[in-house]
């Protein structure tokens, strides 16, 4: 019964650790704290440091990327700097909708090109879910801004591949902490983005920080913790829950609102994703 308790407790803190880095990015940026390049920087650079710390002296290891942790890194590079950039415009909850079932979708995807196809129900779910995104980023007067909502979609096909690469890390806590310092170094790219005629407040460096080391560091570690513990299905399905935890925060600390595109677009997106883990769910 312990372990179970413990397995649960964990399980809802990543969970809520995804969801935070929504509502951190999304605050820092709203309030013009600090600018979406400075912030990506901060917190991928923060990350790759408190990672390198806690896992070098851990496994009295170097953590300086490696060839096998080339593709990850850059995916995890691609992945902030949209996330980042796309909640210039997006709120939270819709960041995080769009977010991950991209990430559910490509990672089904990178499946079909690696051989592995999906049943016909699981077709018909990838359809369903796709339409979902379809509807809900369509033209409108309740429509995010389309720029944002694809670049935040293409965030979520880099965590599918930085998912899909770490799925066969041998120490996946050390392969996290090098995929962060390879993602830091990339940072240099970066450099000329920053906004270095605006102010940069100290509440956007603290939230930036924050999102760096305990919402993404630490929340991607807790959920490698977690991975051997769970099935794959209730790994794939817990991450459905990640939208709903953002809309709850944001509704509840950023004052955001929620439409009924919204309501709309995340049955059909969840339903579909649903309908993806269908044989999984009977194995």
């Amino acid at each position: 019964m312990g372990g179970r308790l413990l397995t649960a407790l964990l399980l809802i803190l990543t969970l809520c650790a995804f969801a935070g880095n929504s509502l951190l990015n999304r605050a820092a940026l709203a309030e013009n704290t600090i600018d979406w390049a400075s912030f990506t920087v901060i917190r991928l650079v923060s990350g790759a440091i408190m990672l390198a710390l806690l896992l070098g002296i851990q496994h009295g290891r170097s953590v300086l990327p490696r060839r096998d942790t080339l593709v990850p890194a850059i995916a995890l590079f691609v992945y902030a700097v949209s996330f980042s950039f796309a909640y210039i415009s997006l709120d939270a909850a819709i960041g995080a909708l769009i977010l991950f079932p991209a990430g559910q979708l490509s990672l089904q995807m990178i499946g079909i090109f690696r051989g592995i196809y999906p049943t016909a129900i699981q077709w018909i779910g990838l359809f369903l879910a796709t339409a979902g995104l379809v509807i809900f980023l369509a033209p409108g007067d309740t429509a995010p801004p389309l720029i944002g909502g694809l670049i935040m979609a293409l965030a979520g096909i880099a965590w599918g591949f930085y998912s899909w690469a770490g799925k066969g890390a041998a120490r996946p806590a050390l392969a996290t902490a090098r995929n962060f310092v390879g993602a830091g170094l990339l940072c240099a790219l970066l450099i000329p983005l920053m906004d270095y005629g605006g102010q940069i407040e100290p509440k956007g460096v603290y939230l930036a920080i924050v999102s760096g080391t305990i919402t993404s560091g630490l929340g991607y570690i807790t959920w490698y913790a977690v991975l051997p513990r769970i099935s794959v299905s209730t790994a794939a399905a817990s991450q459905l829950s990640v939208p709903a935890i953002a809309a709850l925060g944001g509704v509840m600390l950023l004052g955001e609102t929620l439409t009924t595109r919204f309501f709309i677009g995340s049955a059909m997106i969840f339903a579909g994703i649903g309908l993806t883990m269908f044989k999984i769910g009977r194995a």
